[in-house]
C-alpha cells in the first residue's frame, strides 16, 4: 500500500532522475495512489519542497556523507534527499523523518542512509553566510548562474527575487469573457466558501490561494481558464481586437491563444498553432470546455504552414522557463547555462519567420517566462538588426509604458515574464 513518503520519493526519482515534470507527474501520482486528503497533501508537500530545496539538500548531503553523491544509487540518494527536506524543513520530528525514510530503501542501503540522516539530524544545516552566487543560491534554491543572471537585471532586489522565484505558487484563473463576467465569477467563488481577489495586473483575473481548479463553480461550465496573470498581461500586450487575424504560432497547451480568442469574439479569426499534433490535441480539449473555436495548425513555426496577412502575430516561444519555477520548481536548478544559447538562437528563428506573417503596420509580440538577457533584450537587439520593418512598440504595463516589459514574482506576486512589441512599418516594407 503507498505511503505519502513513498508517493513522494517516486515523485522525485522521476523527475529527478527521468526528467519528467512535477507538475503533470505529481497529481497524476497523488490521483493514483488512494491517500486519503491528507496524505495526499503531505506527499505533494514532501514532493515539492524536496524539489524545491534540492541544492541546499545536496549541498547537506555532500557535507555529511562518507561518498560523493553522484557515486551513490539513485535510490539511496532520492531518499537521502527526501529526508534530509524532512529534517532541515519541515516540523516532522527527526526521528520519524529518518525512520521513515530509512524504510523505503532496499535491506543493504538501509545502514547508510540512516548513519547519513542521522548525522544531518545532529547537526542540522545552516543558512549559508554572505553575498555571493553560490551563497544566495544555497539559501534560496536557484542555481549559482541564473542568481548571477538576476544581478544584471536587479541589483540589490536580487535574493528577494531569487527566493521568491522557490516559493510555490497560488492558484490565478481568468474569466471567460463569452461565458462569465469576472465580477459574478469573484460572487459564485465567494458563495463557494472561497476568498477571491482581483489581480493587480490584469483585470479578469483572479487570485486564489490554491486548491484543485476542477473543483471551483464554473469549471465545467467554462467559466473560467487557468491562466497565470503574466500570461494574461502577454495577451494585453498583443491587444487583440474583434474581427482581426490573429496568429499564436507557438500556442500549446494553449492559455493565451484561447484569451486572444475570447476578446477577438465571433468576427474575428484566431490560429492557433504548434509543432506537437498532442499538444495541439490539448488546446483543441480546452477549447471545448470554454467554448471557443480556434483554428488549429500543426506546423514548425521556424517554417510556418500559414500565409502571412496577419493583423498580430504572438511568439511565445520555447525558453529556459525559470519564470515558471513557482509552479515547476525544478527549473530552479534544471537548466544549464550553456543551454541558453541554443535557447536564443531558436526564437530568434522562430521570430524571423513569424515575422513574415505580420501585414504592413501590423503587430508581432515576443514572450518568455523567464529571464536571462541571452533569451530577453539581446534576442530583440538581434531581431531588429536582422529586420529593418519591425520596430519597437511601446504598450503600457504594470510599471508604466515601454516597449519591453518584465514582470517578477517578488514585485508583481505573478510568473517571471519578458514582453517585448514591435510594429511591422508599412513604409519599410514598400521600400523593400
Amino acid at each position: 500500500m503507498p505511503t505519502a513518503r513513498s508517493v513522494a520519493l517516486e515523485a522525485i526519482r522521476r523527475v529527478i532522475d527521468a526528467r519528467a515534470y512535477s507538475n503533470l507527474v505529481v497529481p497524476g501520482l497523488l490521483r493514483r495512489s488512494g491517500l486519503d486528503e491528507r496524505d495526499r497533501a503531505f506527499a505533494a508537500e514532501l514532493a515539492y519542497g524536496t524539489l524545491r530545496r534540492r541544492i541546499s539538500i545536496d549541498h547537506a548531503i555532500e557535507a555529511r556523507a562518507s561518498r560523493p553523491i553522484g557515486r551513490m544509487t539513485s535510490g539511496v540518494r532520492n531518499a537521502l534527499r527526501l529526508g534530509a527536506y524532512q529534517i532541515a524543513f519541515t516540523s516532522v520530528p527527526p526521528h520519524a523523518a529518518v525512520g521513515e525514510t530509512v524504510g523505503l530503501v532496499g535491506p543493504r542501503e538501509r545502514g547508510f542512509v540512516n548513519a547519513v540522516l542521522r548525522h544531518i539530524a545532529a547537526s542540522p544545516p545552516e543558512p549559508a553566510g554572505g553575498d555571493d552566487d553560490e551563497a544566495v543560491s544555497l539559501r534560496t534554491g536557484l542555481a549559482a548562474w541564473a542568481v548571477r543572471e538576476l544581478r544584471v537585471e536587479l541589483g540589490g532586489e536580487t535574493e528577494a527575487a531569487a527566493a521568491a522565484f522557490a516559493e510555490h505558487a497560488g492558484l490565478c484563473i481568468r474569466a471567460n469573457s463569452p461565458r462569465v463576467g469576472v465580477d459574478t465569477l469573484i460572487e459564485a467563488l465567494r458563495g463557494d466558501g472561497r476568498d477571491p481577489r482581483p489581480s493587480p495586473i490584469d483585470p479578469d483575473c483572479v487570485l486564489l490561494d490554491g486548491g484543485d481548479p476542477t473543483t471551483l463553480p464554473g469549471f465545467r461550465e467554462g467559466w473560467f481558464a487557468i491562466q497565470d496573470h503574466a500570461s494574461a498581461f502577454v495577451v494585453r500586450v498583443l491587444d487583440p481586437r474583434p474581427g482581426e487575424r490573429i496568429a499564436d504560432v507557438c500556442a500549446a497547451p494553449g492559455g493565451k491563444a484561447l484569451h486572444a480568442a475570447a476578446i477577438a469574439g465571433s468576427l474575428g479569426r484566431v490560429v492557433a498553432a504548434d509543432r506537437s499534433e498532442r499538444r495541439v490535441g490539448l488546446i483543441r480539449r480546452e477549447a471545448g470546455r470554454l467554448g471557443l473555436a480556434p483554428w488549429l495548425v500543426v506546423h514548425d513555426a521556424t517554417q510556418p504552414a500559414l500565409a502571412g496577412g496577419f493583423d498580430r502575430v504572438l511568439v511565445d516561444a520555447p525558453c529556459s522557463g525559470i519564470g515558471s519555477a513557482r509552479r515547476r520548481p525544478e527549473l530552479l536548478w534544471r537548466v544549464e547555462a550553456e543551454r541558453l544559447t541554443s535557447f536564443a538562437g531558436r526564437q530568434l528563428r522562430l521570430l524571423e519567420a513569424a515575422a513574415d506573417l505580420v501585414r504592413p503596420g501590423g503587430r508581432l509580440v515576443y514572450s518568455v517566462c523567464t529571464f536571462p538577457r541571452a533569451e530577453t533584450e539581446a534576442v530583440c537587439e538581434a531581431l531588429l538588426r536582422l529586420r529593418n520593418d519591425l520596430r519597437p512598440l511601446a504598450t503600457p504595463g504594470p510599471d508604466g509604458t515601454s516597449e519591453r516589459h518584465r514582470l517578477w514574482p517578488h514585485r508583481h506576486g505573478s510568473d517571471g515574464m519578458f514582453v517585448a512589441a514591435f510594429d511591422r512599418s508599412s513604409a519599410l516594407v514598400a521600400a523593400g
